[in-house]
């Protein structure tokens, strides 16, 4: 009988050691590192990895991450990483990297970011400049986060090519003169505007995103292919229906081999959730397949017993230690 694949996804949120991050990373260990292990995944996508800088200076590391996963399988994986989008840093990012781990060899990997998809030049119609008069002068909306991409060579000479994503939250992006702090907006004309920018960067992602999968198509019509990760939307908004491209969108039958199926939807609508938003349950993490794979799909798991909520996790003066996303993992028989 053929060995099953487990492809599983989780954002640790701001997974850290540095002097005061609260709670403390040993706290986290001891709650994630089980978690972890429950998944028992062959190919493991994770987010928001944060890097951190050795003692005697240097590029940054994944020392974190390799405290939480010492004593596991996952230990001795094949590693990727996303690294710094700083021209003059090396090595992984302060914040938010991305991490594809994988029992199987990684043949191939890369990061994109602007390389299929190039920044939107945009007038700002609400900015404001430090003396209050209107700023007009046009700026290019970008992403902050890469795409990473993997190939993994498979027993049998199968390849599965891995997408791992963490799309822009939707949250109101910067507008220049609009904010009195944070997260107080001067106006409701300089929020809208804001939550414009958010929209396009977020789209863009995905748009980058399709067009990557797009690429392996063109090589390999009939691809193993799996897009991961926090795409920040639910299953009908526009961001999923870009990376999923249904022939109900796109109109034309001879595309359908290309579209990719939410594996999570054979999970109970009941427990189709990763995270709780002041007491609404959806599902913003996803498990993407190709046809080919998703047909030899045995079965889902969406592990978010005892979930958070974020709004009421936030508000607490003690942090918890867990993440306040679930994390997802499929079976797969080839």
């Amino acid at each position: 009988m053929a060995e099953p694949l487990r492809i599983a996804t989780f954002n640790l949120e701001s997974l850290d050691d540095r002097p005061g991050t609260e709670p403390p990373l040993e706290d986290r260990l001891s709650v994630l590192r089980p978690r972890l292990e429950r998944l028992d995944a062959d190919v493991l996508c994770l987010q928001e990895v944060n890097g951190q800088k050795p003692p005697g200076g240097g590029p940054r590391t994944l020392r974190a991450l390799d405290r939480l996963l010492e004593g596991t399988a996952y230990a001795d994986f094949h590693r990727v990483a996303s690294t710094s989008l700083s021209g003059s840093a090396r090595g992984v990012a302060d914040k938010h990297n991305l991490v594809i781990l994988s029992r199987h060899p990684i043949s191939s990997s890369r990061q994109i970011r602007h390389e299929l998809v190039p920044g939107v030049t945009y007038e700002p119609v609400t900015a404001r400049s430090s003396s209050q008069g209107a700023s007009k002068s046009a700026a290019e909306i970008g992403w902050e986060r890469p795409i990473l991409q993997a190939a993994i060579d498979l027993p049998e000479g199968k390849r599965l090519h891995v997408f791992n994503l963490h799309l822009r939250a939707p949250l109101a992006a910067h507008v220049q003169g609009q904010k009195e702090s944070a997260f107080v907006w001067k106006s409701v004309g300089g929020w809208a505007e804001g939550f414009f920018i958010a929209t396009v960067k977020r789209i863009g992602q995905a748009f980058e995103a399709r067009l990557a999968v797009e690429q392996v198509f063109d090589a390999e019509p009939d691809a193993l292919v799996c897009v991961c990760g926090d795409c920040n939307a639910e299953e009908r908004e526009m961001p999923l229906r870009v990376l999923r491209a249904e022939i109900d969108d796109t109109g034309n039958a001879a595309l359908a081999r290309r579209s990719l199926i939410s594996l999570e939807q054979s999970v109970p609508r009941e427990r189709r959730y990763s995270v709780i938003h002041a007491g609404h349950k959806a599902m913003l993490d996803h498990l993407l397949a190709s046809r080919t794979l998703a047909a030899r799909l045995h079965g889902v798991e969406v592990h978010n017993e005892g979930l958070t909520d974020e709004i009421i996790a936030q508000a607490s003066a003690h942090k918890t230690p867990e993440s306040l996303h679930a994390p997802l993992v499929a079976e797969f028989v080839l």
